[in-house]
């Protein structure tokens, strides 16, 4: 599991580069080349056009240089009025950029289509974390991302005040449905991840009970108790517990804010979220000149 609020400063390099990339081309930016000076300077501002958490801020200085190197032009100054993880209202100053206004504009879209989904995550993770406070549940995040935006979007899950489950298919075991029909069943598909992979962590799906108890039995301890009534949840949330091992134990599968805090007061640890990176709306951000 991951809290820390490190921000991934290579894999952002990266997604800037391909974004410039998909709007630059081998070319430019014909209109901003045709309608500003080289030498033009400008002083604007990153602004919050609705309530939110902001995430992702570094992120404009990163596309604010890599403008500038493709330019061959000096890179903006730029003055953080706010940071990652903050609660932000309409109108409040995120940031003011002092600079060349070709590269101020050519960066423009990138920081903000990068910004605007980062910080829409942090914003409806936040919106899971306030419903479930006060209870023992967190709340995860999935592998359901935006393909190349992982780093970032799970980045903006901790920002929010969420947790990262597993950052891809080699740091975790995860037995779902399928390997355990693939392998034989549940226990043949724990002791096989448990004999190739004797260090990695497993977590395994259960829908059942049984399957549940099943899982604890073969070694497991954390289990993704899957599309479970809230009803049926507790009842095995009741008989893990009451094995005396010491396991984890995620809802999954369907949940929404409105059932969050009845999901967590069956005493889960966990609700895994999908919706948190595939459905989070963007929260609105512009970059405006100055008059």
């Amino acid at each position: 599991m991951t809290t820390d609020h490190r921000f991934p400063r290579e894999d952002a390099q990266r997604v800037v580069q391909t974004a410039l990339g998909e709007d630059l081309g081998d070319g430019a930016d014909v209109t901003t080349t045709a309608t500003i000076p080289a030498d033009q300077v400008t002083r604007s501002a990153v602004v919050a056009r609705a309530p939110g958490v902001v995430a992702g801020l570094p992120v404009i200085e990163l596309v604010l240089a890599a403008v500038a190197d493709r330019l061959g032009a000096a890179a903006p100054s730029v003055e953080l009025l706010s940071a990652d993880g903050v609660r932000v209202e309409r109108g409040d100053r995120l940031a003011t950029l002092v600079g060349s206004t070709q590269v101020t504009l050519v960066a423009e879209r990138t920081i903000l289509n990068i910004l605007c989904r980062t910080s829409g995550v942090a914003t409806h993770t936040r919106r899971w974390a306030d419903a479930l406070a006060g209870t023992r549940a967190l709340v995860l995040d999935t592998r359901k991302t935006t393909p190349g935006m992982r780093a970032l979007e799970k980045y903006a899950v901790r920002c929010g005040g969420g947790t990262n489950k597993r950052m891809g298919l080699y740091d975790v075991a995860m037995i779902k449905d399928n390997h355990k029909l693939a392998a034989g069943g549940l226990s043949a598909a724990y002791a096989a991840v448990r004999s190739r992979f004797p260090t990695v962590d497993i977590q395994v799906e259960a829908t059942t009970t049984a399957e549940a108890l099943e899982a604890v039995a073969a070694g497991a301890r954390f289990l993704l108790l899957d599309n479970m009534s809230p009803a049926t949840l507790a009842d095995t949330v009741a008989a893990v517990r009451a094995t005396g091992e010491r396991v984890e134990l995620e809802a999954t599968g369907g949940l929404t804010l409105e059932v969050a805090r009845e999901y967590a007061e069956t005493g889960v640890d966990y609700l895994s979220v999908g919706g948190l990176t595939h459905s989070s709306p963007i929260l609105d951000i512009a970059l405006d000149l100055d008059a």
